[in-house]
């Protein structure tokens, strides 16, 4: 049985405190408390320091173009459905040039796990604003405030019919634990945004930020995973400042959902057909 040694790979280069050191430990010992092996993993990145993710955790990996994590790590899931398959990247990743991946992401509910390390920053290029960057928000290419709205992702895979939506923070590595497990023992399409503090550049979403303003949901009475609308409101209400297991429901996936899906993986097929199923295929298009 794999131990958490076995899927350390690289040393970080991270910054000392940068958040997603907690996101990394939280999936790698997530597959170790699932008894998942490393040659049954695949991480699948995007660019930017979160993108290193796959490099540093010991499994499959691919390290994509910008924006770029979530068609690869579908076809992946779909060529393959014996390895699970976790997407990742940041939120300049993932919510600016990959949003439109997000959101036919979503609504394709691929059995896939997408996390997401949200630090309101463009860290690697040393610090601009991104799209969840707040209004008003002072960097080197805002240096006057920012001008735009920042991108609600929360909201966004809510209304475009995600099945399972969590939110977590690297200074409670214990929930955000938990939160990964959930998402990949989800059926379907889990997405965990992780509220991942830049310590370099990003001096206003800081630890101290967070642990003063973020709230759990479990403290919320009444708080309904299954009923959509109202988990849109609390969002509303909060400003998205909430953790834990925000929304959940069983869903067809993709996979059940399209017709003669073969129930073997594909990487697992004889590639090498019969001539005479090769001629009935031609047969039918003359």
């Amino acid at each position: 049985m794999a131990t958490l040694k076995d899927f350390r790979g690289d040393q970080p280069t991270w910054c000392p405190g940068c958040g997603h050191f907690s996101v990394m430990s939280s999936l790698q010992k997530a597959a170790v408390d699932l008894g998942i092996e490393p040659h049954e993993m695949g991480v699948i990145s995007g660019i930017g320091c979160s993108g290193k993710i796959s490099e540093y955790t010991r499994a499959y990996g691919f390290h994509t173009l910008h924006g770029r994590a979530l068609p690869v790590a579908q076809g992946a899931a779909l060529g393959n459905k014996d390895v699970k398959i976790i997407a990742s990247g940041g939120d300049g990743d993932g919510y600016g040039i990959g949003i439109g991946h997000f959101i036919h992401a979503v609504r394709r509910n691929i059995d896939i796990t997408y996390l997401v390390m949200d630090n309101h920053i463009y860290g690697l290029t040393k610090g601009q604003t991104s799209p969840t960057s707040s209004q008003g928000f002072i960097s080197k290419t805002s240096p006057k405030g920012s001008s735009e709205q920042p991108i609600q992702p929360l909201e966004t895979a809510l209304v475009n019919g995600i099945s399972f939506l969590a939110q977590g923070f690297s200074g409670n590595i214990k929930q955000l634990n938990e939160l990964v497990k959930a998402a990949i023992q989800h059926k379907g399409f889990a997405l965990v945004n992780v509220f991942s503090p830049c310590v370099t550049f990003n001096k206003v979403n800081t630890y101290d930020f967070y642990k003063e303003n973020l709230i759990d949901i479990g403290a919320i009475e009444g708080y309904d995973v299954n009923n959509r609308g109202k988990v849109i409101e609390k969002i509303r209400e909060t400003n998205g400042l909430l953790t834990g297991i925000l929304y959940q429901e069983e869903k067809a996936t993709f996979e059940e959902l399209t017709p003669e899906f073969p129930e073997a993986s594909i990487a697992k097929q004889n590639l090498h057909l019969d001539v005479n199923v090769l001629k009935a295929i031609e047969k039918q298009f003359q």
